[in-house]
């Protein structure tokens, strides 16, 4: 089997998950994106159809990461890579601090100046992006993506396929339901029921 990895994606997102990966010691062999993708996404060749993951995986790759920032098309394809007999590596910047109690999934991206502190979950294809803060016991659902500069406290659930934009906060002890968009800046102060889009400081639902 070959030791490099592929990568879904070719855009904004996946230019900085490369850079991840390089940095951790790993060669990105291709990236797979669509048909209006770039030729080149950092210098890596970028092969256009998903129908390229079957190709690749015949010709011996195994190691994916999926750079791919909506949660629901995160999961689909790589769920679907796996199928075809992919594992999920992980992409996490040397220059995030992590607890050597946190536990961390399969397929997730931590990125620069992230702190995860002790006994966090952080389930399967998880982004938690710049400068995020998740406290201790929090526990993430998967392929959820907490957006730069967030900060949650202590003992906060967030549901699988949830969206926290940049710079939310939460105070402790809150249970954010699955599929919630949490609009940039809010103030998460009471729970959020599932599929729920709240903003505003204190963020206020808006729609369910």
């Amino acid at each position: 089997m070959r030791p490099e990895v592929i990568v879904i994606g070719a855009g904004g997102h996946a230019k900085v998950c490369i850079e991840l990966l390089q940095a951790m010691g790993e060669k990105v062999a291709y990236c797979v994106g669509g048909t209006d993708s770039p030729d080149r996404c950092l210098g890596v060749p970028v092969l256009k159809g998903d129908e390229n993951l079957a190709h690749l995986r015949t010709d011996g790759y195994s190691r994916l990461f999926a750079a791919i920032g909506s949660n629901g098309l995160r999961d689909r394809l790589s769920t679907a890579a796996i199928e075809q007999g992919y594992q999920l590596v992980s992409a996490i910047s040397p220059h995030a601090i992590i607890s050597p109690t946190a536990k961390l999934g399969a397929g997730v991206a931590v990125m620069a100046g992230v702190i995860i502190n002790a006994e966090a979950v952080i389930e399967d294809l998880v982004i938690i992006n710049t400068g995020a803060t998740i406290d201790h016991d929090c526990r993430i659902g998967r392929a959820v993506h907490i957006a730069p500069q967030c900060a949650l406290a202590g003992n906060v659930i967030v549901g699988k396929h949830s969206f926290l934009g940049v710079g939310c906060k939460v105070i402790p002890e809150m249970e954010i339901g699955e599929k919630v968009t949490v609009g940039a800046g809010g103030v998460v102060i009471s729970h959020i029921v599932s599929g729920a889009k709240a903003v505003g400081v204190p963020a206020k639902i808006i729609s369910n």
